[in-house]
């Protein structure tokens, strides 16, 4: 069939410890793991996505290239072993050039990072001292990072709380509780389900726990700055 086709840890203000928490297991390796795409399934995912990508209809692509609209139909949902000419010309009418159609064929091995609930790398911040526990979500290869994800968790309503600064810009997404965040000379009230985004720069943090415990995902967008 393939021969018809042919002739892809920086943290401010943070010392990182492994306490309890441990990196999620790889999947189950014979009932998890998704197969590879066969050749045919990732070519007509490719075609379909770069023609939806530009908003252009299946029956303008194949009256262009000089097909059927059934043929094009069955190319894009794998029911076809197409030719190789056929594959050119659906690539010209794309604007697509035919390596970038196979480029990532050999590269589908998954580099994603699974983290189990409760499964977080916990971190030692300023905030720790203080009762408040982060769990590090994502871990990413090298020196630089582009962002970071951590669950905050907070539970006793008589604390105090620290004053973070840091570069680039962080999202707030309060899951339990109720609290009463600053940023800079403003307080913002928070009950479950909202979100805060803000400038990292200017000094932020807890003004008061109302109802605990509380449950925060924070993540830190560094931008270039993590390149």
């Amino acid at each position: 069939m393939h021969a018809k086709l042919f002739a892809e840890l920086h943290i401010p203000s943070a010392k990182i410890e492994l306490l309890t928490g441990n990196r999620a297991q790889p999947m189950n390796k014979t009932t998890d793991i998704q197969p590879k795409l066969k050749l045919e399934q990732y070519l007509g995912i490719q075609i379909k996505r770069q023609r939806q990508a530009q908003d252009l209809k299946l029956a303008d692509v194949a009256r262009i290239a000089g097909i059927s609209q059934g043929m094009l139909s069955k190319i894009e949902n794998a029911q076809v072993s197409t030719s190789l000419d056929n594959l050119s010309r659906l690539c010209d009418v794309l604007g697509m050039p035919m390596s970038k159609l196979f480029s990532q064929y050999d590269q589908q091995g998954s580099s994603a990072l699974l983290v189990r609930q409760d499964e977080g790398l916990e971190v030692v911040r300023r905030g720790t001292e203080k009762g408040h526990t982060y769990h590090l979500l994502n871990h990413t290869r090298g020196p630089k990072k582009s962002f970071e994800a951590y669950m905050v968790t907070m539970d006793d309503a008589s604390e105090e709380f620290p004053t973070f600064s840091h570069p680039g810009t962080e999202f707030l997404h309060l899951l339990e509780g109720e609290l009463v965040y600053r940023h800079g000379n403003q307080l913002y009230h928070m009950e479950a389900g909202d979100s805060l985004t803000f400038d990292g720069d200017i000094p932020h943090g807890p003004e008061e726990l109302v109802q605990v415990p509380i449950k925060l995902l924070s993540i830190m967008n560094y931008g270039a700055q993590g390149e």
